[in-house]
C-alpha cells in the first residue's frame, strides 16, 4: 500500500510538470522572442533569478493563497499542509470546501478550451472536428453561457457557495484572457521599442504570472496539496525556461503539442467539474490522462516532420 502511495505521489508530480510545461508553451514562446531583445546580462538575470520568482512567488504562492482563501478558518500554515495533516477539523474543512474550488477550476479550465476550440488560429490535429468548430466561432459565447448556465444551476440545488465558485471561475477566465490578449498584441511593440532591459524583464514577469493561472488551476485536478503543486508545478516552470534558453525553435517544430495543451485542460476541467459534484475521481487518472493525450499528440507531430522532412 505504501508502495502504491509512493508510486501514486511520483505520477502526480511528473503529471504536474508535464502540464506546466506544455502549458506554457505559449508563455515561453513569448519570452524567448522579447529576450532576443535584451542584454546578455538581463537574459542571465531573468532565467535565472526570474525562476526563483516564477516557481515561488507565483505557482506557490498562488495555490498556496487559494486553499487559504477557500478555508480561512484553518489559518495559513494548515492552508500549506492540510492534505497531510492529521487534524480532523482540518480535513474537513478542505473537503467541504475542495467543490468550490473545484468547480471555479474545472469552468475556467473548459472555457479556456472552448476559446481555443472556437476562436484561437491553430494546426489541425484532429481535422474534421476542428475546421468545424473554428467555422462556427461565433458560438462560443453562446456556448460557454449555456455550460455556465446548467453548471451554476446545477450547483444551487447542492451548494450555494459552489455556485459561486462556478461564476469565479468564469470571472476569472475572461479577467486572464484580456490580460493575455494584451500580452500578445504588445509584444511587437516591445521587439521594436527601445524600452530598457528593466522595463522587458518586469514586463515578462507580469506576463509569466498571467500565463501560470492556468497551470495553477490546472493543478488542482491533479491534488489539493499545495506543496505537490509547487514541487511538479517548479518541474515544469524549470523545464520551460530550459526551452527559453535554446530550443524554442525546435519546439516550434511539434506543431501539435498545443493542441495536447488545450485537450488535456479539456479532461482535466471534466474531472473537476465531476469532482465538485461528488463524483469520485482517482487521483491517477488525471496524470494519466494528461500523458496519453500528450503522448498522442505528440507521436502526431513527430510523423508531421518526418513527413515534411521527406516532401
Amino acid at each position: 500500500m505504501e508502495l502504491f502511495g509512493l508510486f501514486n505521489l511520483i505520477l502526480i508530480i511528473l503529471g504536474l510538470a508535464l502540464f506546466e510545461t506544455i502549458s506554457s508553451i505559449d508563455n515561453a514562446i513569448i519570452n524567448a522572442e522579447v529576450l532576443s531583445t535584451m542584454g546578455a546580462k538581463a537574459r542571465r538575470w531573468f532565467l535565472i533569478y526570474g525562476l526563483l520568482i516564477a516557481v515561488f512567488l507565483v505557482r506557490g504562492l498562488l495555490p498556496w493563497l487559494i486553499v487559504w482563501f477557500v478555508n480561512p478558518s484553518i489559518g495559513p500554515i494548515n492552508a500549506l499542509f492540510a492534505t497531510f495533516s492529521n487534524d480532523p477539523h482540518i480535513k474537513e474543512s478542505v473537503e467541504m470546501s475542495a467543490p468550490i474550488l473545484l468547480a471555479g477550476g474545472g469552468i475556467f479550465l473548459i472555457f479556456l478550451f472552448f476559446h481555443w476550440l472556437f476562436l484561437e488560429p491553430k494546426n489541425f490535429g484532429i481535422p474534421k472536428m476542428e475546421k468545424f468548430f473554428i467555422s462556427q466561432g461565433v458560438w462560443f459565447y453562446a456556448t460557454v453561457s449555456i455550460i455556465l448556465t446548467v453548471v451554476v444551476w446545477s450547483a444551487l440545488q447542492i451548494n450555494t457557495m459552489m455556485a459561486f465558485g462556478a461564476v469565479v471561475g468564469s470571472t476569472a477566465f475572461f479577467i486572464t484572457h484580456g490580460f493575455k490578449q494584451n500580452a500578445e498584441a504588445s509584444e511587437k511593440k516591445l521587439m521594436s521599442s527601445h524600452l530598457s532591459d528593466l522595463s522587458k524583464i518586469l514586463y515578462l514577469e507580469v506576463i509569466d504570472a498571467t500565463f501560470s493561472i492556468d497551470g495553477v488551476l490546472g493543478a488542482f485536478a491533479f491534488t489539493m496539496s499545495v506543496p505537490l503543486i509547487l514541487l511538479g508545478n517548479g518541474i515544469g516552470a524549470f523545464v520551460v525556461r530550459e526551452v527559453t534558453i535554446g530550443n524554442i525553435d525546435r519546439i516550434k517544430k511539434y506543431v501539435f503539442i498545443k493542441n495536447g495543451a488545450m485537450y488535456s485542460i479539456l479532461f482535466l476541467g471534466l474531472i473537476m467539474l465531476l469532482d465538485s459534484f461528488g463524483f469520485h475521481i482517482p487521483q491517477w487518472l488525471s496524470p494519466v490522462l494528461t500523458f496519453g493525450i500528450v503522448g498522442y499528440f505528440f507521436i502526431l507531430s513527430r510523423l508531421n516532420i518526418k513527413t515534411e522532412k521527406t516532401a
